[in-house]
């Protein structure tokens, strides 16, 4: 986890968090004690306000709310898909150091919360250049309605996300469904599921597989590909990690997955 992320709750401060280990009451006071989550909703509330005092009338701004709804689902997968899980990043010494920590560490050890939130430094500029330019389409008040939509579903997304991972069985099927799919793509093959709550986009894609027997069992859904081979050519994640790429970083069996 980030040092510079440390400042805010003492629940946090020099503390690592086990999804596996934790219970539901446990993750909800972790993840409103995040710091990242509190400066997304603090400046979603902010651009609510804003949206609110530019408009001269709702429509635009329901425009707005309902465009982004759209396309985050849209963005994300091919964020996941192509920047997070493609391979320039780690083979730079200068994005090298983003890639690991954004999504390289998740997918090493899927039960850190710590490294599951995404990067506050990458995900909020992030947040902003899918969703402003989209808003600017209905104005001032519908670029503030748009960021505050993208900040509220990034809110949304982080804890279903952390749910997904967590040692607790949801009671309702679609809810499991949704656990079961996720853990697919970080324990079977990560090269499929790239969704959190929607799979849409999976599907039309062709890069949704609804049981592990479907897709054969990938040698590289711990490490994304980041190989000993392709650490000999770049190093600079390995050096970060003090690990051997090639090495599985946490046993299948030490996920309690319920799904």
């Amino acid at each position: 986890m980030e040092k510079n992320l440390y400042i805010g709750s003492s629940l946090w401060k020099e503390r690592k968090h086990y999804l596996d280990k934790m219970t539901l009451p446990e993750l909800i006071r972790a993840y409103y004690c995040y710091p990242a989550i509190q400066t997304y909703l603090f400046l979603a509330a902010l651009s609510s306000g804003f949206a609110i005092y530019f408009a001269q009338e709702a429509l635009p701004l329901l425009f707005a709310v309902g465009a982004v709804i759209v396309i985050y689902p849209i963005a994300w997968y091919f964020l996941h898909r192509y920047i997070l899980h493609g391979k320039f990043l780690y083979k730079s010494p200068y994005t090298a150091p983003a890639w690991k920590r954004i999504h390289f560490d998740h997918h090493r050890d899927p039960n850190d919360l710590g490294v599951l939130f995404g990067s506050l430094k990458n995900t909020l500029p992030t947040v902003v250049l899918m969703t402003v330019p989209v808003g600017l389409t209905w104005g001032k008040a519908g670029a503030c309605a748009a960021l505050a939509t993208g900040l509220f579903i990034t809110c949304f997304y982080e804890f279903c996300h952390c749910f997904q991972h967590l040692a607790y069985t949801p009671k309702w099927q679609f809810l499991r469904q949704m656990k079961k799919w996720h853990v697919a793509h970080h324990y079977h093959n990560e090269k499929g599921n790239y969704g959190i709550t929607n799979f849409v986009v999976d599907r039309v894609l062709r890069t949704f597989y609804s049981h592990p027997d479907k897709v054969p069992r990938s040698s590289t859904v711990f490490n994304l590909g980041y190989t000993a081979d392709e650490a000999k050519k770049y190093p600079w994640v390995a050096d970060l990690s003090g690990f051997e790429p090639g090495d599985t970083p946490i046993p299948k069996e030490n996920f309690r997955s319920t799904a």
